[in-house]
């Protein structure tokens, strides 16, 4: 089997062009355009090049301003905006032909010491009850159209079990609430920047799909366009990317054409480590 974690680490190594300017290859995911976890994280770890290596990105938020192509490779130009006695700011710009893709601050800190409160994990089912998702769609593989099977049904460096799973190509109505068991397939290497990103990369899967939820629908469907509008990640805790997290998500909201998701989380100790927020667009079209 190919090493599909090496190949993520790859993917978010990037090239430096300069100082401040760096470039990333793109995957084919099976998406129509560019995986917007892509994009963030490598926008992340664009960032993450340019700080004091003592520094840790506590929060970030990106706008997804234009699909990317992900048969071209993609220019991060970062830009310092400040570096204080605790606190440093970065602002990334990701392009392709000339134009701009996605827009990113991130925020980073030397650690400290402070007060401490969480929302407690709830209870659920632990991922060794659960198939994964990949096993699933392999199971019924002759029901994806031909089309999109080869992509969906292949090695991912993201292994994903969720507790309650939607059928995609009949999907029913149920509470905007979503559970996933996730983690990296094999170890990951030290270095916080990798698991942050990582993470970045892997809070994207699942996350637009909660506002569809009550609504009977999935991404799947003729005439439903659905896209990430914005992404925001703030780190908690500590936390290792290759041990099982539970990702816990909900949809509060959903109006004019956007659905709002948020999400939490946790270790398998039950350890608030992320958090997650996001905008889509679900819209139906009707031409």
């Amino acid at each position: 089997m190919n090493d599909v974690v090496q190949k993520l680490l790859d993917l978010l190594q990037l090239r430096a062009l300069d100082d401040c300017l760096f470039q990333g290859s793109s995957e084919d995911l099976g998406f129509k355009n560019v995986f917007g976890g892509q994009v963030v994280g490598q926008a992340l770890m664009a960032a993450y090049r340019t700080v004091d290596e003592t520094r840790v990105a506590h929060s970030l938020h990106a706008y997804f301003l234009r699909a990317g192509d992900p048969d071209h490779d993609i220019i991060y130009e970062v830009t310092p905006i400040r570096d204080g006695r605790s606190f440093s700011a970065r602002r990334v710009a990701a392009r392709q032909h000339g134009k701009e893709i996605l827009t990113l601050m991130v925020s980073f800190q030397t650690p400290e010491q402070g007060f401490e409160h969480q929302e407690p994990m709830v209870d659920v089912t632990g991922p060794e009850e659960i198939v994964s998702e990949l096993e699933m769609r392999r199971r019924f593989q002759d029901l994806i159209p031909e089309s999109r099977r080869e992509q969906l049904t292949r090695e991912r460096p993201i292994e994903i079990r969720p507790l309650n799973p939607v059928n995609p190509l009949n999907p029913e109505k149920q509470e905007p609430k979503k559970y996933n068991w996730f983690r990296a397939v094999r170890d990951m290497p030290e270095g916080v920047r990798w698991h942050h990103c990582v993470l970045a990369y892997a809070s994207d899967f699942g996350l637009l799909g909660t506002s569809l939820h009550p609504h009977g629908v999935s991404f799947f469907q003729r005439g439903m366009q659905v896209a990430s509008l914005d992404h925001a990640v703030w780190f908690h805790r500590d936390f290792r990317v290759d041990d099982w997290l539970l990702y816990a998500m909900d949809s509060p909201s959903a109006s004019h054409g956007r659905g709002f998701n948020r999400g939490l989380i946790y270790d398998r100790s039950g350890r608030l480590v992320a958090s997650t927020a996001q905008e889509a667009l679900i819209r139906r079209r009707t031409d």
